[in-house]
């Protein structure tokens, strides 16, 4: 009777066991089956935003989220989503879920940030950058991050040290040389700008060169005392960007060092109806009077500048 009751007890026991596992091993299943549609509409949205249809990748990937929550990969598209339609801070949030669920996937903490930079959370954006260089020191997209963050910094020299071993890992970088080019810029090592701006040109083609870098080549060769080499990259900056009122501002300086004030006024007019807003941020107003008052003076007095 003893044995009996033992042997049922054990057959209770086995069931209940068998029953739990069938439950967790169900469970599994369906969580199983749930990221499979997840990562399948994820896909979808992928596909959609590379198509530029960003409203589709929206709805796609929102939808793989209502599936599961635990889809890296589709907060990750609905952040770029949020991002290219403006809503930034939002973008940002679900960036922050995607490197949460991926336990830090070094593309995800930099895409977060590089959103942080631009968001102007300098602090948060540097923090990124160290760790998507902790996690892959030989991605050239790291170390331009961490270009980036160093020169928000005002950290010219080591931004560039930072920019140069991005350039290592990958020559062709046309964001990388253009940002290195404009800190050459900035310390007037033009003979430097030019060569950065050199190799852009024999990868891409001069056509094919954002309208950035003719603009600062324009800039140097003006500096330089290549007036008709300047010129004509002022030119085809404006020709590569209309909507850009800086390439008619150069142009415009450039007649004035030629004392061609006729030309520079019509440059300046040509960039006001495009941009107002910068002409004034740069006195425009203010460069003429001066320009005009030192052009008189010379009138006013010739010997002297003959003498000088």
């Amino acid at each position: 009777m003893i044995l009996l009751f033992r042997s049922v007890v054990l057959l209770i026991l086995l069931s209940v066991t068998l029953a739990s596992c069938g439950c967790r091993a169900i469970r599994r299943f369906g969580d199983s089956r749930q990221s499979i549609a997840a990562r399948r509409l994820s896909g979808q949205g992928f596909q959609a935003m590379h198509d530029g249809r960003w409203e589709v990748a929206e709805s796609l990937f929102t939808d793989a989220l209502d599936i599961s929550q635990a889809d890296d990969r589709a907060h990750w598209g609905l952040a770029e989503s949020y991002w290219n339609r403006g809503d930034k801070e939002l973008a940002a949030q679900q960036m922050e879920q995607a490197v949460r669920l991926s336990a830090g996937d070094p593309r995800f903490v930099g895409r977060l940030g590089e959103m942080y930079l631009e968001l102007g959370r300098l602090a948060e954006a540097d923090q990124h950058s160290q760790m998507a260089l902790s996690g892959s020191r030989d991605s050239p997209e790291a170390w331009r991050l961490r270009g980036d963050c160093l020169r928000a910094a005002g950290q010219a020299d080591e931004a560039l040290g930072a920019y140069h071993r991005a350039l290592a890992l990958q020559p062709d970088f046309p964001a990388v040389q253009i940002q290195a080019a404009d800190i050459y810029r900035s310390q007037e090592r033009f003979d430097r700008l030019l060569a950065t701006l050199d190799q852009l040109e024999d990868s891409m083609g001069a056509d094919k060169t954002p309208s950035r870098a003719d603009l600062l080549q324009g800039i140097a060769l003006r500096k330089m005392g290549r007036s008709g080499e300047a010129r004509r990259s002022f030119v085809r900056a404006g020709q590569k960007d209309p909507g850009d009122a800086a390439p008619h501002l150069e142009l415009a300086m450039l007649a004035l060092d030629e004392g061609d004030f006729v030309s520079a006024d019509l440059f300046v007019q040509t960039a006001l109806s495009i941009d107002p807003a910068k002409v004034e941020e740069e006195r425009w107003a203010t460069i003429f009077e001066q320009q005009q008052q030192q052009r008189l003076a010379a009138d006013r007095n010739p010997v002297s500048t003959l003498n000088r």
